[in-house]
């Protein structure tokens, strides 16, 4: 807040200087009581400079109407958008969300620094305050290959950025009960901080399913928050170990309903809302956080004013992220206005103060993706041959496959017999059986790993995504090796992108260029460019609304239980080991 503004706060909060406007007769949720009251709300240079009665040459009829403090995003990847950072702001600014804290994982495990300043760069001009958390973990671990690595050492230089809050999720979680050097250094980078103005580093975490002594040691190092919980018990205990929780909602990963009877009035202070991992067409149709806090107040498990506070204030409080979250004296005028508190669905939505949305059209012009001329060029992809496909057998037809759970990136570790022609273990489409192939993208000077997938949904022919958590190596799953092939090549030329193939013609595909991970266009037209490629995968066998394409992106991430398949081989994520495809 600047000088000037305060004694124009003031003054406007007395009657004595005339506000920049006035949201009249709402009903505003007041933070602190959890009491909605109808007032006029006066705004002064970006703030608010007061509630009750004030009067405007500029004034905004709230009557019959309710405000609410601008949603916070408590944990996401905007690259799982498919989108810019810029479109991905103004999309969310229409949904009635103003803060995120954001990880620039992706981005960072394709292109390391250079990924992270470009963020940085792409969001200072946005329609929302974009903060970051530094990956912590490029590459998550030494069982994949990746665009980059970032030691400590790599990230200090981030360290006192204002828009720079702490170190991101720290999936590595066997690194830190096993005091990993690599990883003490990063835990010591944050807690040892000493930035101006006593700014406090923040720690995420990331420990799907840790419980016991181990989570007792995990909370110890520093860390202070997870999203990673699927159940109501961990929550609790995670909870009681002093972890600031984010029950999580994406796209694949979808926790809520599980985690919310775990929930109480108390601990829903220390509870937060985030998204994580949300694609164009969901963010278009459902929105966001007010997603979330739809559903959430659907279930009845929950009183409104926690979840409004479980969406808004908690969050950033958490954050350390002062005049957020709440609409009182000297706050951020960030809010949006409701009609009902049931459908929430913005009707206006204000940032800084400037409206900025209205009826869910951004009132922000298209914002490109700026200036990636160093992140166009991350596909290589050697001289494949259908033959590099093949996936031999042992000596009988047993196979370690990847079972893949319904709305969940948790995985099964299966043993399954599989067909086998001479010494080659085949796909079995009928039992929902896939192959599944990753290519080291970034080299593209060795074959691809092979193993199978059961659960896709595939029938026919073959998917190729360059995005694949956490690495973006190239995957492509398939039920003919021909597709197979087509589909990788097709994703290489787009320079990255999502494809679908079937009699090795290419019936879809989306173009992301930029990294690998994201578009050059708008939401709407990437969101309208992804509902066109869904449209043809029920002719590869999927039901209606079915999104592979996101599901495919988690079958490659080696911190997830219980198997995965990397560019090194397939992946034991309990034992944290390379295994062999045959069981033989």
């Amino acid at each position: 807040m600047s000088e000037k503004s305060i004694p124009n706060l003031i003054k406007t909060a007395l009657g004595e200087m005339e506000p920049d406007f006035v949201v009249k007769e709402a009903h505003i949720f007041d933070s602190f009581t959890g009491f909605f009251r109808v007032s006029d709300l006066a705004v002064k240079d970006g703030r608010v400079a007061g509630i009750g009665s004030y009067d405007s040459s500029m004034t905004i009829d709230g009557k019959n109407h309710y405000l609410l403090p601008g949603f916070v995003d408590g944990h996401v990847h905007m690259e799982s958008s498919f989108c810019c950072p810029g479109e991905f702001a103004r999309c969310l600014n229409s949904h009635g969300v103003t803060t995120v804290i954001a990880d620039p994982h992706e981005i960072a495990n394709v292109a390391g620094i250079e990924g992270i300043k470009y963020f940085l760069r792409a969001t200072e001009n946005v329609p929302a305050d974009i903060y970051f958390m530094l990956p912590s973990c490029v590459p998550a671990t030494p069982l994949e290959t990746g665009g980059a690595t970032l030691a400590a050492g790599d990230l200090a230089q981030f360290v006192s950025h204002p828009r720079v809050l702490g170190l991101g999720e720290m999936m590595n979680y066997p690194g830190v009960l096993s005091l990993d050097p690599e990883v003490m250094k990063k835990l010591e980078l944050a807690n040892n901080q000493k930035l101006p103005g006593g700014k406090r580093f923040f720690l995420d975490g990331h420990a799907p399913g840790l419980i016991g002594r181990e989570l007792t040691a995990y909370a110890a190092s520093g860390i202070s928050s997870d999203h990673e919980a699927t159940k109501g018990g961990e929550l609790s205990e995670k909870l009681s170990s002093g972890l600031f929780m984010l029950l999580r909602e994406g796209s694949a990963a979808k926790n809520l309903l599980n985690l919310l009877p775990a929930v109480t009035s108390f601990s829903s202070r220390f509870c937060g809302l985030a998204t994580d991992d949300r694609h164009a067409i969901d963010l278009k149709v459902d929105g966001s956080v007010n997603h979330l806090v739809r559903i959430a107040l659907g279930t009845g498990l929950i009183g409104l004013p926690e979840l409004i506070n479980m969406a808004t204030l908690n969050a950033a409080r958490h954050y350390g992220l002062p005049g957020v979250g709440a609409l009182a004296p000297g706050y951020k005028a960030d809010f949006a206005l409701y009609s009902d508190l049931w459908s929430f669905r913005p009707v206006m939505v204000w940032k800084d103060g400037v409206k900025t949305s209205e009826r869910g059209k951004s009132l922000i012009p298209e914002l490109g993706p700026g200036d990636w001329r160093n992140l166009g060029d991350t596909v290589k992809l050697g001289d494949i041959r259908e033959e590099d496909l093949k996936a031999r057998a042992g000596s009988d037809a047993m196979a370690r496959v990847i079972g893949m759970r319904e709305q969940e990136i948790i995985t099964d570790d299966l043993t399954l017999e599989l067909p086998v022609r001479g010494d080659e273990l085949l796909a079995d489409p009928e039992r929902n059986i896939s192959k599944f192939a990753v290519f080291d993208r970034y080299r593209g000077d060795r074959k691809p790993a092979v193993g199978f997938l059961r659960g896709l949904g595939l029938r026919r022919g073959a998917l190729a995504s360059t995005v694949s958590h956490d690495s973006h190596n190239l995957v492509v799953a398939g039920a003919s090796d021909k597709d197979m092939l087509v589909a990788a090549k097709r994703a290489a030329e787009l320079r990255g992108g999502l494809v679908a193939v079937l009699d090795r013609k290419v019936l879809g595909e989306l173009p992301l260029p930029v990294g690998g991970i994201m578009s050059v266009l708008s939401l709407d037209d990437t969101a309208s460019r992804l509902t066109t490629l869904r449209d043809c995968l029920p002719a590869l066998g999927f039901q209606e609304g079915a999104d592979p394409f996101m599901s495919l992106a988690f079958m490659s991430l080696p911190v997830i239980p219980h198997l995965k398949l990397t560019s090194r081989g397939l992946v034991d994520v309990n034992s944290a080991s390379l295994v062999s495809l045959s069981t033989s």
